[in-house]
């Protein structure tokens, strides 16, 4: 159970998190796949990618106060029915670059909407003593919708190298209808609930949220860590490479990490209530820390996946925590615009960070990455002095 949620709701919730990410990692792929077949230029994919980013980036924070204002049910369905528009939109008419790149970038806005919503359901109805358990359930639930989109591409796609795009296309559409009507399970008394909070105390704009203490050590942990997975998933291929291990070897090493981050986030709950949020916090970092080191240094195959493991567990406690933490910081009635806020932040962490270890590793290869990765959420630890997350 969620807080005061009910069984039904509780289900729908985590039916809604794990579909609407489900939905991205089917879509997603699918426009890179239609835009292959378009034959378009390599700066277009460039383009399409980044696409997906543009209304994240500049709607984060505007969407955060809008769920403090119309409630977190209202705006996953507004959300719901945005992505179900775009897999309409592509499914008909996507045949062109731009077409592809105004549906993915509708995709993003629509995934910022459920994924505040969501968020904010749980911050708003779960015990303090529960939100570790709640958001680790709620991510659980994100992390295998990702697994489930790529594997609905293995399935449409066969064998073929170039898979049939107008299919995956209607099933994105089938997958968003579910989505939208999932949205109407989740109880009305929520959004009553947030609109007297939002009433209470929801004045203010990001600069005074971030001026609440807590906040921006929150938000730059949370940002880390999401950097530092992407990171992962881009430079072990490269550290696997240098150390002549095949496609396959690597691939299961990133599922490995991916399986002990949902295996952590399903026992969060439980751990966090036997040692405490900010002792949980630190061990995770420091875990993180220590595998990240320990990676750039060469290693027989077996214990690299030993290494993955331990940085998963690591990476993935990380993000619901700092939900937990923002959730707990946040001013009555602004918690909705503090997860938009951490969703924005995650978004320029993605982009800053692996640029700038990049540069500064540049010289030293995929291990010089890890190094570097590994003192970046070193520094972090620092950011964890004298706060009080309990």
């Amino acid at each position: 159970m969620i807080g005061e949620l009910g069984r039904r709701s509780a289900t729908a919730l985590l039916v809604h998190s794990a579909l609407i990410q489900a939905v991205t990692f089917l879509v997603r792929p699918a426009a890179t796949y239609r835009a292959l077949e378009l034959d378009v230029p390599g700066f277009a994919l460039g383009l399409l990618a980044a696409s997906y980013a543009v209304f994240p980036l500049l709607l984060a924070v505007p969407t955060g106060g809008l769920v403090d204002r119309l409630g977190e049910r209202r705006l996953m369905a507004i959300g719901s029915a945005v992505v179900l528009s775009c897999s309409a939109f592509l499914l008909l008419w996507g045949s062109s670059i731009v077409a592809l790149v105004i549906g993915t970038a509708l995709l993003g806005a629509g995934q910022l909407a459920c994924v505040v919503g969501q968020q904010a359901v749980v911050a708003n109805n779960a015990a303090s003593s529960r939100m570790d358990s709640a958001f680790g359930y709620l991510t659980f639930a994100a992390s295998l919708g990702q697994a489930v989109g790529p594997l609905a591409i293995s399935l449409v796609g066969g064998a073929s190298i170039r898979p049939d795009t107008q299919a995956i296309f209607l099933l994105s559409v089938i997958m968003s209808l579910v989505l939208f009507a999932s949205t109407f399970l989740i109880s009305v008394h929520v959004s009553s609930r947030k609109k007297k909070a939002s009433a209470a105390g929801g004045s203010g704009n990001a600069l005074s949220l971030l001026k609440a203490p807590g906040v921006a050590r929150a938000l730059a942990t949370s940002a880390t860590v999401l950097a530092v997975v992407d990171l992962t998933v881009v430079y072990l291929p490269a550290l696997g490479a240098d150390r002549g291990l095949t496609a396959a070897t690597v691939g299961a090493m990133l599922t490995v990490r991916a399986v002990f981050s949902m295996v952590s986030r399903l026992l969060l709950g439980r751990v966090s209530r036997r040692i405490g949020r900010m002792k949980l916090l630190v061990v995770s970092l420091s875990l993180s820390t220590a595998a990240l080191a320990v990676a750039a240094i060469p290693m027989p195959a077996w214990l690299l996946f030993v290494v993955m493991a331990v940085l998963g567990l690591g990476l993935g406690i990380g993000q619901p925590l700092t939900m937990s933490w923002l959730s707990a910081q946040a001013p009555a009635g602004q918690r909705g615009r503090a997860l938009a806020l951490r969703l924005a932040g995650n978004r320029v962490g993605q982009v800053v960070l692996p640029s700038a270890i990049g540069v500064v590793a540049a010289g030293l290869g995929a291990g010089g990455v890890f190094l570097a990765s590994a003192v970046v959420v070193g520094g972090t630890l620092l950011l964890l002095r004298g706060v009080q997350l309990d």
